[in-house]
């Protein structure tokens, strides 16, 4: 097959667009380089007419809303899914696992809960706490003035708690606590149960020019027009072309490989142009991949050369071994106290106003690691499938709701606003046998070989999940409701939801300072390969019970730091 070769070369080429792809593009590109970002799926500016979904009615969509095009519905800003016609993945052994993948500039960071909490100091070092898995080469004191920096550039809500192991940050102001949310603070409080303002990425005070306020239309999942919330294009990409930025974009393009020399460094990528199915090369002096922990592990894996047999970076077959997602348990309860409600906006954010981060000492429990909890209810705009669920009022309340006409149209106001969830989201011990592979037999629609996953929950999760059922009934009682759900057996793994559906995954090309157990170094740095670098959730050794997000940004930013040091000092 005929490859075309581009003859302009790049002092960097960065694989993937979202978060971590984003800000090294920002800082890359503020610093005077020429970039070629790489992304497998098509432009997006939510600012765009064609684009734009935000404010919208759900009568305006043919299905009302509904997910069958989209993941999470027909408006929300999510081109991709857990399924995409023609690039398929493969399971072994009975795996459940679940693989989310972004096609569109931005990547996740266009649909997410914008929950933007920091790392603490243990989360770096569990091992010495608990004595499983392993600690990160580095500290909480190496990424803290990383933290700061994303804190001040994109902005963060929250306020000054003081908790050791949940640092403060610089906050904007948050949003006060809607009515299902003073309920669920007079849960927790009766158990001793801590509840304070989320910490999320929502301007809710200028900050810029570029970046308008938060008007509280609560629809940050269909991406902000005025560009108020955080997405990797509208806040580093955009942001880094109006300063001047060098930066090429490279839209609809399916990396296939990074290419190598006779000395085994990088010299750029090969990419699959979706729109003429043709495969071009890109030439450059750096590599970063950023294409999301298991995409990346796919690239280096199938990056297989004279000098690396085995896959970029994987002499100790190492790429793709580690891999861990967030778990994640949810119920719903009825709360009549708040039935009959006066209808009226109170829309916030597009997430919660306040949760609980953990708060309890593992050593005095019988599973190793925490969890968070998230709350949702309240009266946001109604669409398909929203409010209650009828046969859950009827089987666990005794009243008969529902119905058709006037009937529904009744309970719809008589009930809506009434039922509020909770849901645990918590780390999960890294371990060795749950990974990703390239499978040897299939390819997708590009002729790409696609990767199969083995991964199995351990007790440590299973006994976690149980004990976010017991603390969220507990909290229910406390409010007063009635739980819409009976709890999950343990046969029934206490409802943990498949590894891969809380979109953490993290931990396919580990950081580590042992070439044979890690793959980078404590700077994102390949240890076979000191020109590729890799700054999306691959390198983290561990979760934490955070989303990731906030950690990638700031590890980017860091490496993007070390990148332009080195080539200074004209080391790579």
């Amino acid at each position: 097959m005929q490859i075309k070769e581009t003859s302009k070369i790049y002092d960097v080429i960065i694989v993937g667009s979202g978060a971590g792809g984003g800000m090294a593009t920002k800082i890359l590109g503020d610093a005077g380089l020429k970039v070629a970002v790489v992304e497998a799926g098509p432009f997006f500016d939510p600012k765009s007419p064609e684009q734009q979904t935000q404010l919208k009615w759900p009568y305006e969509s043919p299905r009302r809303g509904a997910s069958t095009v989209r993941p999470f519905g027909d408006f929300d800003s999510a081109y991709g899914g857990w399924e995409i016609e023609g690039e398929p993945y493969t399971r072994k052994n009975g795996t459940k696992f679940d693989w989310f993948r972004s096609r569109m500039l931005g990547g996740r960071t266009n649909h997410w809960g914008r929950i933007s909490l920091r790392f603490g100091p243990d989360d770096f070092k569990k091992k010495n706490i608990d004595g499983l898995g392993d600690n990160w080469p580095i500290g909480y004191e190496d990424v803290k003035p990383y933290y700061d920096k994303v804190d001040k550039l994109i902005g963060v809500f929250g306020t000054k708690e003081g908790l050791r192991n949940d640092p403060d940050g610089f906050f904007l102001p948050p949003p006060k606590p809607r009515l299902h949310e003073l309920f669920y603070i007079k849960g927790t409080k009766k158990s001793n149960i801590p509840a304070i303002p989320s910490r999320m990425s929502m301007l809710t005070k200028k900050i810029n020019e570029d970046r308008g306020v938060c008007f509280y239309c609560g629809q940050c999942a269909r991406a902000c027009q005025v560009y108020a919330d955080f997405s990797a294009g509208t806040c580093l990409i955009f942001p880094a072309q109006k300063n001047g930025g060098q930066i090429d974009l490279f839209v609809n393009a399916m990396v296939r490989e990074v290419t190598t020399n006779a000395e085994g460094k990088a010299t750029g990528v090969s990419y699959i142009n979706k729109e003429d199915r043709k495969e071009y090369k890109l030439k450059g002096k750096i590599v970063v991949l950023a294409a999301s922990a298991c995409s990346s592990a796919r690239i280096l894996l199938n990056s297989k050369s004279k000098q690396h047999p085995n896959g970029l970076g994987n002499s100790s077959n190492i790429v793709g071994k580690y891999l861990h997602d967030s778990t994640g348990a949810s119920r719903s309860a009825f709360i009549p106290d708040l039935m009959n409600r006066k209808t009226y906006n109170e829309d916030g954010v597009g997430g919660m106003h306040v949760y609980t981060p953990w708060w309890l000492d593992n050593k005095k429990l019988d599973f190793p690691r925490g969890y968070h909890i998230e709350q949702w209810g309240g009266l946001g705009m109604p669409s398909y499938g929203f409010g209650f669920n009828p046969n859950d009022l009827n089987k666990y309340i005794g009243e008969k709701v529902g119905g058709y006409g006037e009937s529904l149209r009744d309970d719809v106001k008589k009930y809506y606003g009434s039922v509020i969830g909770v849901s645990g989201r918590g780390e999960s011990v890294a371990m060795k046998d749950n990974y990703c592979e390239i499978d040897p037999t299939t390819v997708d629609e590009f002729g790409i070989p696609v990767l199969r996953f083995h991964y199995k929950w351990s007790n440590f999760e299973i006994k976690q999940a149980k004990h976010m059922h017991e603390t969220f009934e507990e909290i229910i009682h406390n409010m007063g409701g009635h739980i819409l759900q009976d709890r999950p057996s343990k046969e029934q793994e206490y409802g943990l939801l498949a590894p891969g559906r809380i979109i953490h995954e993290v931990g396919t090309t580990r950081m580590g300072d042992n070439k044979k157990t890690s793959v980078v170094n404590k700077y994102q740095q390949l240890h076979e390969a000191d020109n590729v670098f890799v700054v999306d959730a691959g390198p983290f050794v561990s979760q934490a019970d955070k989303n990731p997000t906030w950690t990638i940004l700031a590890l980017s930013w860091r490496t993007s730091d070390y990148i332009i040091e080195q080539l200074k000092q004209q080391n790579i």
